[in-house]
């Protein structure tokens, strides 16, 4: 079809070219009728093949016009069709997520134990140790230092 449409365009093109040159060129224009035996019947074959060409542009035009609609219809029922399925795909993983599991587990369910940190803590490293046990890691206070 684009083809088709392409060779009307350039034999439109053509025609206009030709008819531009008989029109505006007095030389071209006598030179055409003494073809065509006379000026009259050149200007009547002009207009019937300008009907012509006119008539056939429009109905390529329309035939195009009317392909493209058809073909985007089918494609937008396409693209619906596809959205349907997926809003089906994705209603169907949210019914599956929210029902409760069908077999029911065996087994022994153990939690772990809870654990609470008492203070003081007995890490001689950690700063609210008791004053009996030193900190290992910072020497002890040299007597000989000033204070």
């Amino acid at each position: 079809m684009l083809a088709l449409k392409r060779l009307v365009t350039i034999l439109v093109m053509v025609f206009l070219l030709i008819a531009l040159l008989v029109l505006l060129v007095p030389s071209v224009q006598s030179s055409f009728a003494s073809m065509a035996d006379s000026p009259e019947s050149l200007f009547h074959g002009l207009f019937l093949t300008a009907t012509v060409l006119l008539g056939l542009q429009l109905l390529t035009e329309n035939l195009d016009s009317v392909l493209l609609r058809r073909d985007v219809a089918a494609r937008e029922g396409k693209i619906n069709e596809l959205k349907a399925r997926l809003y089906d795909h994705q209603l169907d993983q949210q019914r599956t997520a929210e029902r409760p599991p069908v077999v029911p587990r065996t087994g022994v369910t153990t939690y772990p134990e809870h654990h609470q940190p008492t203070f003081p803590e007995s890490d001689p490293a950690l700063p609210n140790a008791p004053i009996d046990q030193p900190n290992s890691i910072i020497p002890p206070r040299n007597p000989n230092y000033p204070a």
